[in-house]
């Protein structure tokens, strides 16, 4: 089993910024991506920023410029800076983890998500 634990989300003014960090408890399991996903009611969740083990990042089209995705591998946590924020940034943001175990099995898991709320 593996816990994410989200921090970070809050109500901020457009043009601001927030940091969303997400922690994982996988210590049976070898961390193949995290990622950042935002859910509007009523939407399908879509993707905001993905980090891979190997360093490889991606971005909705939406964010390029204005998020930026990292990661502490030693603390197995991911960071999504979020910049020049805007209105239509508001959303749940959810924290997930692509994880393996040593048959190489695939398990998706999800954090418990974090409201985003930039208010105009």
């Amino acid at each position: 089993q593996v816990q994410l634990v989200e921090s970070g989300g809050g109500l901020v003014q457009a043009g601001g910024s927030l940091r969303l960090s997400c922690a994982a408890s996988a210590s049976t399991f070898s961390i193949n991506s995290m990622g950042w996903y935002r859910e509007t009611p009523g939407k399908q969740r879509e993707l905001v920023a993905r980090l891979t083990t190997g360093g490889s990042r991606n971005y909705a089209d939406s964010v390029k410029g204005r998020f930026t995705i990292s990661s502490d591998n030693a603390k197995n946590t991911v960071y999504l800076q979020m910049n020049s924020l805007k209105p239509e940034d508001t959303d749940v943001y959810y924290c997930k983890a692509i994880v393996s175990d040593y048959s190489r099995h695939q398990f998706h898991y999800w954090g418990q998500g974090t409201q985003v709320t930039v208010s105009s």
